[in-house]
C-alpha cells in the first residue's frame, strides 16, 4: 500500500497530468454485430521513385475531409529518414501526392529519423496533425490553415510517463476523435519491458492533454494470439452505440494483422472474436496490415491501411496504401 501511494503521488505530481475519465455515452442501439471486411486487391496509394523521399515506404494514412476534397497526411521512408507528405483526391482512390509536409529536425526534441506517424483532424477552422518524433518518441503538433503550410508546436504535446509507467519509454502512434468540446488521443506506450500497448488522454485545446490515469486500456493478446507481440496504431470511432477500434496487433515473428474491439466508454475494450481480425489477402499486404484510418459512409466505413509483404515491426517493407470497407451487420 505505501508503494502504491508513493507511486501516485510521483504521478500526479511529478510528471505531466493525469485523471479519470471516461469517454462521453454513444447514441444509437447496442446490438450484436458481425464485422465484415473487403479489401481491394490493389494499393490506392504507392511508394515514390528511386531517391524519392518516399521510395522505399510509404504507410500510416490520415485521412480527413478538407474544402471538399479528401486528403491524406501520410508517412514516406527514403531509406533513412521518415516524413510526412500530403495527396489529395476526389474519391479516397485515385490520390495525387502533393509533397513533403514535414521533416524530422536536427537538433531539439525531434532530433532523429522520424517527423510522421500521426493522426490529422480537422479541429477549430484548421488541420491539426498530431504526429510521433524523437528518440525516444513522444507526440509533437503542427497546424495549418490551408493545407500546404505547418507549424510546428516547439515542444511535445504528449511526453514520456514517469518511471515505471505504462508509457515510460515511448508515446507515439496517435489518432484522435473529438466529442463535443473535448478531444480524445489513442496512442501507444511502451514500458521499461519493451511492452506496447494502447492508452487514452483528454484534452481541450489539443497541446495540454490529460492522461488517463488507468491507462493502459487496453493489453497485450494471451500467448499465441495475432497480437500477442505488441499492439499500435489505434483508430477509433463509433457506431450502434458503442465505440469501436480498430488496432495493429504484432505477433512474434513480426507479422502484423488489424484487429477490432468494442467498448461502451472508450476505456473499457472488449476484443472482438478472433474471425475477424484482418490478414492481408493479396501478395502486396500478406505479412503486414496496419496504420488504420477511418471514414464513415452510408451503413459501412472505410478504412485506408499501410500494408507490405515484409514481416518488420516498423519500416523496409515494401510498404504501401490500401484501402477496405468495414461493414457492421445486426445479428
Amino acid at each position: 500500500m505505501r508503494r502504491t501511494i508513493l507511486f501516485l503521488f510521483v504521478l500526479l505530481g511529478g510528471c505531466g497530468r493525469y485523471e479519470d475519465f471516461t469517454l462521453p455515452p454513444v447514441d444509437g442501439q447496442d446490438a450484436e454485430i458481425t464485422p465484415r471486411w473487403q479489401v481491394r486487391p490493389e494499393p490506392v496509394l504507392g511508394r515514390g521513385a528511386a531517391g524519392e523521399w518516399d521510395s522505399v515506404d510509404v504507410l500510416n494514412p490520415s485521412v480527413i475531409r478538407w474544402q471538399n476534397q479528401l486528403l491524406n497526411l501520410y508517412s514516406g521512408f527514403d531509406g533513412r529518414l521518415w516524413h510526412t507528405g500530403m495527396a489529395r483526391s476526389a474519391d479516397g482512390i485515385g490520390w495525387e501526392k502533393q509533397g513533403k509536409r514535414l521533416s524530422p529536425e536536427p537538433a531539439g526534441w525531434e532530433a532523429g529519423y522520424i517527423a510522421a506517424n500521426g493522426a490529422a483532424l480537422v479541429f477549430k477552422d484548421e488541420i491539426y496533425y498530431w504526429y510521433q518524433a524523437g528518440n525516444p518518441p513522444r507526440i509533437g503538433l503542427a497546424r495549418s490553415r490551408d493545407g500546404a503550410r505547418f507549424q510546428k508546436h516547439p515542444e511535445p504535446v504528449i511526453d514520456l510517463g514517469p518511471r515505471g509507467s505504462w508509457d515510460e519509454r515511448a508515446a507515439a502512434d496517435p489518432y484522435v476523435i473529438q466529442s463535443g468540446e473535448e478531444l480524445y488521443m489513442f496512442y501507444l506506450g511502451e514500458d521499461r519491458a519493451r511492452r506496447q500497448r494502447l492508452g487514452v488522454a483528454r484534452s481541450r485545446d489539443g497541446i495540454r492533454w490529460w492522461k488517463l490515469l488507468a491507462n493502459p486500456v487496453l493489453e497485450l493478446g494471451q500467448p499465441g494470439a495475432f497480437d500477442e507481440n505488441g499492439l499500435g496504431e489505434p483508430a477509433v470511432f463509433t457506431a450502434h452505440g458503442r465505440y469501436w477500434m480498430i488496432y495493429t496487433g504484432r505477433d512474434q515473428r513480426e507479422a502484423r494483422r488489424l484487429g477490432l474491439a468494442s467498448s461502451p466508454d472508450g476505456v473499457r475494450w472488449q476484443r472482438a472474436p478472433e474471425e475477424t481480425v484482418l490478414t492481408g489477402p493479396h501478395a502486396w499486404n500478406s505479412k503486414v496490415m496496419c496504420d488504420p484510418t477511418v471514414e464513415a459512409g452510408e451503413g459501412h466505413f472505410r478504412v485506408w491501411f499501410g500494408g507490405g509483404d515484409i514481416a518488420h515491426p516498423a519500416e523496409n517493407i515494401h510498404g504501401q496504401i490500401g484501402l477496405a470497407t468495414l461493414t457492421l451487420e445486426k445479428k
